[in-house]
């Protein structure tokens, strides 16, 4: 029975767990669709910009190549236009050049109505009625103007001019012109021109006779809205150039070509063109053949876009998908798989190569790391345990002699490192004698703290033996100095003092000076010769001095991690203010006195890092005489 229900238990985890990973597998499907679906979005939409952009810029390009192409048509087609019209006039007109002449000393006799088309006929009949046969007929059925009675050169100019108007107003509308006429500029009368032929000309604004045309009105033609007019009058030649004019006659350009007849040169005949018509057509050119360029490029845009999609798009999309499922699942078995999945040799197929590589060196250095890791937690363990060691080595419990009253005595230590070099000791040799120890060790962190050790013990051995404080730092020396392969050494300030006396005898071995102050006054360097450092070589002797503390003297003593703490800028504590720092506080007990020290070096070493061990030992003897002092 219990089998069938484990069995039972075991089946249901199984499906859950298949159900559990089948809807994981379906929401990265619909993540991956919808990442899919982005990108390609992302991409579709920079193709249509580039694309819309791209056939903004061919149009307009292909507009100015179209205009201006157009107008070099137009200009072409103007002068074979207005060439035509010549030489017809030369044809038609053998005496024109006496014609115009006339015509202009006689214009204001001329009477054309705006219904010139139907009197030309008229005109034209009652004009061969007078003329009959004669010399000015020529042999091609032409009349030469200047072989004509006088009497009859008015009815011929009316007569020609109405017919020259109506062919010149066939041209414009057969050929879309705004404007064609025949302008003959006016001797001696610079820039003004007489507009002979001009079918859109219209009646005199301030005649009685509202019925007759202007004919060879009298105009003054700007030079600088006409400058290719002029110039092909004064080279009498065609230009191939039109002036653009905007004028109260429309936004145009005026063609102009001359008109030689035997020789002479006697006007232009002129044309214009508006150029709204010409903007029109070459917008329309354009726009045709932009039309056929944007399906052109949108197809393929549209290929070009299927194909990177297809090649590019959906393996960098399977790269990001091996890439996520590694980084949920941490499995260095995947990065054969995103190999695979580079495919070619190309840019993403390096790529997933690399990434494969990666994955590969990531595992290994994870490895790595984790054994690193265990052994600097194992080394950091360790060094808790040689702190507490350390620290359970140096007397911590204070007041060190509740029973003693004839002294008060503190010290602190605060290392650089887990463990440090500088250490402190204060032990009863015998009931009337108190050893004071400080002492710097060179280097750091544990060789330091090993030799610390040991300097330590040997110290402490040597004068509890009884020994004064030169001969068990001369003896020590000589211990330390065996087997010293690393070339350590340690400064040491040693002291015995008499408790019954106050008399202090002390050895100054390389150490720090001791800060002593006298009840009442302040704190003062005590400057005598120091010793050498203790296991700087064999044989060495070290000279004691002594000196005597009267009730309610001091003694500060410490290592050079107080003068030397530096704050950001390099700048050392220095002896000056510490000296500063003790005199501000010289009243206080030695347990009131160090802590003070110490706030104000850690002001001033503000976030500077430590580089050394600071230590401190401060004493206060009261003698037989306490209560006057506590």
């Amino acid at each position: 029975m219990k089998g069938i229900v484990f069995n039972t238990i075991d089946n249901v985890k199984k499906i859950t767990y298949i159900a559990g990973k089948e809807a994981m597998k379906k929401n990265k499907t619909k993540k991956r669709k919808f990442k899919k679906r982005s990108l390609a979005m992302q991409f579709g939409i920079l193709f249509i910009i580039v694309a819309i952009v791209t056939i903004f810029i061919n149009g307009y390009v292909t507009y100015l190549n179209q205009k201006r192409a157009y107008s070099e048509q137009c200009l072409e087609y103007l002068d074979q236009l207005t060439h035509h019209l010549n030489e017809r006039i030369k044809k038609e007109e053998p005496g024109f050049d006496e014609f115009v002449e006339w015509f202009i000393d006689n214009s204001d006799k001329i009477k054309i109505t705006a219904n010139y088309r139907y009197d030309m006929i008229r005109h034209k009949d009652e004009f061969f009625q007078q003329l009959g046969t004669g010399e000015a007929v020529s042999s091609a059925g032409y009349i030469d103007f200047s072989k004509l009675d006088e009497e009859l050169k008015l009815p011929y100019a009316t007569y020609r001019i109405e017919y020259w108007m109506t062919v010149f107003g066939d041209v414009i509308h057969d050929y879309k012109l705004s404007y064609a006429y025949f302008i003959c500029p006016i001797k001696d009368e610079d820039h003004m021109v007489s507009y002979m032929f001009d079918p859109s000309t219209g009646v005199p604004d301030d005649a009685e006779d509202r019925i007759h045309l202007l004919v060879g009105d009298h105009v003054y033609e700007n030079p600088k809205e006409h400058k290719y007019m002029w110039k092909t009058w004064e080279k009498g030649e065609s230009l191939l150039k039109a002036d653009s004019v905007d004028n109260q006659y429309g936004f145009m350009y005026t063609y102009c070509n001359p008109l030689y007849i035997r020789g002479k040169q006697v006007g232009m005949l002129c044309v214009d063109k508006d150029v709204v018509t010409i903007n029109e057509e070459v917008v329309f050119l354009v726009a045709r053949q932009g039309a056929v360029m944007a399906f052109i490029f949108l197809m393929a845009t549209m290929v070009l876009f299927s194909c990177i999609r297809r090649f590019i798009l959906w393996r960098l999309e399977d790269l990001q998908d091996d890439v996520e499922e590694y980084s949920e699942q941490k499995d260095v078995a995947l990065a054969e798989e995103i190999k695979n999945h580079g495919g070619r040799n190309d840019e993403i197929g390096i790529l997933s190569k690399k990434f494969s590589e990666m994955i590969v060196s990531l595992d290994w250095h994870m490895r790595d790391l984790q054994k690193v890791t265990a052994e600097k937690e194992k080394i950091s363990a360790e060094l808790n345990v040689a702190t507490k060691i350390q620290e359970d080595m140096l007397p911590r419990v204070f007041p060190a002699f509740p029973d003693e009253d004839k002294y008060e005595i503190f010290a602190t230590m605060d290392p650089a490192k887990e463990v440090g070099g500088d250490f402190y000791d204060f032990f009863k040799v015998d009931d009337d004698h108190l050893a004071l120890i400080i002492a710097d060790v060179s280097g750091k962190g544990v060789p330091a703290a090993l030799f610390m050790v040991i300097a330590k013990t040997l110290i402490k051995n040597r004068m509890m033996m009884g020994e004064s404080p030169s001969e068990a730092l001369m003896n020590v020396n000589e211990q330390l100095c065996e087997g010293n392969d690393a070339e350590l050494f340690v400064t040491v300030w040693a002291a015995l003092v008499d408790l019954r006396t106050g008399h202090v005898i002390e050895v100054n071995a390389g150490h720090e000076r001791p800060a002593i102050r006298k009840f009442g006054e302040d704190y003062e360097m005590r400057r005598t010769k120091h010793s050498p450092a203790v296991a700087v070589m064999e044989g060495m002797s070290f000279k004691q001095t002594e000196f005597d503390l009267n009730p309610g003297d001091s003694i500060f003593v410490y290592t050079d991690g107080v003068t030397e703490a530096t704050d950001k800028d390099n700048q050392l504590f220095g002896e000056q203010r510490l000296n500063e720092v003790l005199n501000k506080n010289a009243g206080l007990k030695p347990s009131e006195l160090l802590p003070e020290v110490t706030k104000e070096i850690d002001a001033f070493v503000g976030e500077a890092p430590q580089f050394d061990d600071i230590t401190m030992l401060g004493m206060v003897y009261y003698g037989n005489d306490r209560d006057k002092f506590v």
